[in-house]
C-alpha cells in the first residue's frame, strides 16, 4: 500500500519537474541545475532519486516504529524530524502537484537549492535503521 502511494507521488512529481523544466521556468542562473550544477537530465534523475530515498526512509521509520522496537528510537525520531524539515520544500512541491495547485517559481528554486541537504538528511537515517 505504501509503495503504491509512493509510486503515484513519484510519478506526479517527475511529471511536474519535467513540465517545469521543459517550459523554461527553472532556468539555472549559473551554469547548471542544483548545488552540483548538473545537466538538466542529471538533475531530474537526481531529484527523483532523492524523493524516492526520502519516502523510503519515511516508510522504513514508520514500519520500525509500528514493530515496537525501541532501539535507537530517540535518535531515529530526531533524524526523521530533521529529514522532514530539510525535505519540506520537496514534499510541498509534490503535495501541491498532486492536488493540482500552482507551484511558484520560488518553490521551484527552493527545491533546487535544498535537494542535496534533503538527500543527506535521508541518508543519515539509514544507519539508525539497522
Amino acid at each position: 500500500m505504501i509503495n503504491a502511494k509512493v509510486e503515484v507521488i513519484v510519478r506526479g512529481f517527475v511529471f511536474s519537474v519535467m513540465t517545469l523544466l521543459i517550459s523554461g521556468c527553472s532556468v539555472p542562473f549559473f551554469g547548471g541545475y542544483g548545488a552540483n550544477h548538473q545537466s538538466l537530465e542529471d538533475f531530474k534523475s537526481h531529484v527523483e532519486e532523492i524523493f524516492r530515498l526520502q519516502n523510503q526512509m519515511s516508510s522504513e521509520v514508520i514500519m520500525l516504529v509500528e514493530s515496537g522496537e525501541e532501539n535507537k528510537h530517540d535518535a531515529l525520531k530526531l533524524a526523521e524530524q530533521k529529514m522532514q524539515k530539510t525535505c519540506a520544500d520537496l514534499n510541498e512541491y509534490a503535495s501541491r502537484d498532486i492536488d493540482g495547485l500552482s507551484i511558484s517559481f520560488s518553490l521551484h528554486r527552493r527545491v533546487e537549492k535544498s535537494a542535496i541537504d534533503c538527500e543527506n538528511a535521508a541518508l543519515a537515517i539509514k544507519p539508525l535503521l539497522k
